[in-house]
């Protein structure tokens, strides 16, 4: 008892009270503000989404656009001999119909790029006049390639060279005609920006000698194909 210590005013209050401790981090609450961000995120790409297709449909309900079509009507070959020097001598013709069916889209050509092949090997281009086609109409694109070029035929795993003689002894040649653009289309008074889309003609052409083609009775010819979009 003499060695119990005894409090200085005469009261006992308990032990000691711990400091308080810092309240815990909320990581509900963090996890919660993030799904909340993701779900608005994706109710707004949701929301674009749906505005994208409604005006598509609905501009396409409106306008009804159809594919402008291009179709090889007539071409003719006068000459085409290549030289043991790798010189083309060629004349060629090819009148080319470009149909319009929209009802309300109009076209403008504003480049008209008409480029010659044999083999993969570009021959000659040509540029035409730009000209404007209205709706529900049809134009025609006349080119005509006529002079020289040098063109070098490999003898590779292609066998251009091969292909050559042999287009040569039939009298009839496979050349591509290619078709570069550029247009813009017009709908009411709105016009469009430019796009650049190119089409391929791919010809059997039988050559003409005095107005009469050498082909043989067998071999494949097609001067009317329908040209596709490249």
């Amino acid at each position: 008892m003499a060695n119990q210590q005894v409090p200085l005013n005469g009261a006992y209050y308990g032990p000691a009270v711990p400091p308080p401790q810092p309240p815990p981090r909320n990581n509900q609450r963090r996890r919660g503000c993030c799904c909340s961000c993701l779900c608005l995120f994706c109710k707004i790409i949701l929301c674009l989404v749906l505005i994208i297709g409604m005006t598509a449909l609905l501009f396409w309900v409106i306008v009804r656009p159809t594919e402008i079509k291009f179709h090889v009507n007539n071409v003719t070959l006068n000459k085409f001999n290549l030289t043991s020097d790798n010189i083309l001598h060629y004349n060629m013709t090819v009148n080319v119909t470009v149909r319009n069916s929209n009802k309300k889209i109009g076209v403008y050509y504003d480049m008209i790029e008409v480029r010659g092949y044999y083999e993969g090997e570009r021959f000659d281009t040509k540029y035409l006049t730009p000209f404007y086609q209205g709706h529900k109409n049809t134009s025609y694109l006349k080119t005509e390639f006529v002079g020289q070029q040098l063109v070098v035929l490999n003898n590779n795993n292609n066998n251009e060279k091969s292909e050559y003689e042999k287009d040569k002894s039939e009298g009839v040649y496979g050349i591509d005609v290619m078709i570069y653009f550029k247009m813009r289309f017009k709908i009411g008074e709105v016009k469009s920006y430019k796009c650049k889309p190119r089409v391929k003609c791919g010809l059997k052409v039988p050559l003409a000698v005095d107005g009469k083609t050498i082909a043989g009775g067998n071999v494949n010819v097609n001067t009317n194909p329908k040209c596709e979009w490249n």
